[in-house]
């Protein structure tokens, strides 16, 4: 067998170098940046979660004024910030949800009505979005729209979500004077719950329709 002379041997390395050696230390480089890039983009998003977190705080301490009464321009410029710095985030929509709350005290159903079709536009997840869009349908309702407010009901629903559902629909058939209606509504959101479940209010909508048709 015949050996290979030193300078074969730089030719080999060499060789391998340039096919092996280039790409392995790019591999590598690349697994230290998803490294550390991901420890990254996790103490940003602790970062991101905080103020967000702080920022909401802020605007629920704006109720808490003497008055009783939340601070409107206080909230708006908060809020703002909170859609802004946070945008698509849990607390934006928390404080969307807040500044509509807030609206609709103050009598401005149409600012209140904004707010909460943004979140059913893009909500963050089920749970904001089915919250908002029953809100919403009280406020249209509130604003004489309840036809309106009675399809955004329509569609499919999350069986949790399904008893709180039912039950405003039927709120909403009552208004527009459709009993059978509602009080299928009724029955729907009561047999949503579990059989232990306190039904109080529900059932005195129940007992009020069956008066009403005897």
């Amino acid at each position: 067998m015949v050996s290979r002379t030193e300078e074969e041997e730089l030719a080999v390395i060499k060789d391998w170098w340039q096919r092996n050696g280039k790409p392995l230390l790019t591999g590598s480089a690349l697994a230290l940046v998803v490294v550390f890039g991901w420890q990254g983009w996790q103490k940003y998003q602790t970062s991101q979660s905080a103020g967000a977190s702080q920022l909401y705080q802020q605007l629920l301490e704006t109720a808490l004024n003497p008055s009783g009464q939340p601070d409107a321009a206080k909230v708006a410029e908060l809020a703002n910030r909170l859609k802004s710095d946070f945008a698509d985030s849990h607390y934006a929509q928390y404080g969307s949800l807040f500044v509509a709350k807030v609206a609709v005290e103050s009598g401005k159903l149409e600012d209140a009505a904004a707010e909460l079709q943004a979140i059913v536009d893009k909500p963050v997840d089920a749970t904001l979005g089915e919250l908002a869009r029953q809100r919403l349908a009280r406020v249209l309702a509130a604003e004489e729209k309840t036809e309106e407010a009675l399809k955004l009901l329509e569609g499919e629903v999350d069986q949790a979500y399904l008893a709180s559902r039912e039950e405003l629909k039927g709120d909403l058939l009552v208004r527009l004077g459709r009993s059978d209606d509602a009080h299928a509504a009724y029955l729907k959101a009561k047999a949503a719950l579990a059989e232990d479940a306190a039904v109080g209010g529900l059932q005195m909508k129940l007992d009020d329709l069956a008066k009403g048709d005897a």
